[in-house]
């Protein structure tokens, strides 16, 4: 019987060319290893975030526009041995305010001059500093301000909006000369994470007096949760994408040919 043609349908399992539901074992093998090494870079983010930094909320506006009232901010735990100027740190100082912490910008350290102000800046050891931090438009300027030489093992703070900020200049009466000590410190602040501002911008004006703080791990932290995420899901969906795959290949009508 020339000339015809039939068509039939593949079968649904165990023939050639057809894919196994959940797709092939090796698919299935790279998919539990990508959900596996995804739970390890997620959740291993997270306890190392957890065990290098602190997350802050800041009630005053003294560090405006750097971080406004109510910004929580994330820092990260450091002895007070590795602050470095320009640093915005947190800290408790019971001469300050009892049983509370205190957010402040670290300008001057052990062994150096700092005084105000020289054509509108803050001057450290007698080099002028430039502050972009500051708000728009406004100067260094503080009233009242003598010079100080801050104590080895100290340091002297000061909050980005000078105007109204209760830092070393009003405590210059103090026995430490509004001076903070380095043990006081307990972390330094990364990153202003609500709402979110990112990272803090490095303090450059300063780099002319010595070498700056690094930051911490936080973008590290970031690829290696945003990564894990990735992979859980990436490798979660595989099965569910290749069954489907899979069934819609069996169901496609397959032409004979002509017998």
């Amino acid at each position: 019987m020339g000339g015809e043609s039939t068509t039939r349908t593949a079968p649904h399992s165990g023939g050639a060319g057809t894919a196994k539901a959940g797709g092939s074992r090796i698919g299935q093998r790279l998919s539990g290893l990508a959900v596996a090494l995804g739970l390890v870079l997620f959740l291993g983010g997270f306890a190392w975030g957890a065990f290098i930094y602190r997350p802050y909320t800041v009630p005053t506006s003294s560090m405006t526009p750097t971080i406004d009232a109510g910004d929580r901010v994330l820092a990260q735990r450091v002895d007070g041995d590795e602050v470095r100027r320009g640093d915005v740190v947190v800290f408790e100082d019971k001469s300050w305010v009892s049983n509370a912490k205190v957010v402040k910008r670290v300008v001057a350290v052990g062994g150096d001059t700092v005084s105000c102000c020289t054509d509108g800046k803050l001057t450290v050891n007698g080099k002028q500093i430039d502050e972009p931090y500051l708000p728009e438009g406004s100067l260094a300027e503080i009233k009242d301000f003598p010079t100080v030489t801050v104590p080895e093992g100290r340091l002297f703070l000061l909050g980005d909006e000078r105007q109204g900020s209760l830092d070393s200049t009003a405590h210059l009466t103090d026995a430490g000369k509004g001076t903070v000590s380095r043990g006081a410190v307990s972390a330094r602040v990364d990153a202003v994470v609500w709402p979110w501002k990112g990272m803090l911008k490095r303090p450059t004006g300063f780099e002319s007096l010595g070498a700056l703080s690094r930051p911490g791990p936080l973008r590290t932290i970031e690829v290696m949760v945003v990564a894990g995420m990735v992979l859980v899901l990436g490798g979660g969906a595989y099965g569910p994408i290749a069954a489907r795959v899979g069934r819609a290949r069996a169901a496609r009508p397959e032409a004979a040919g002509a017998r």
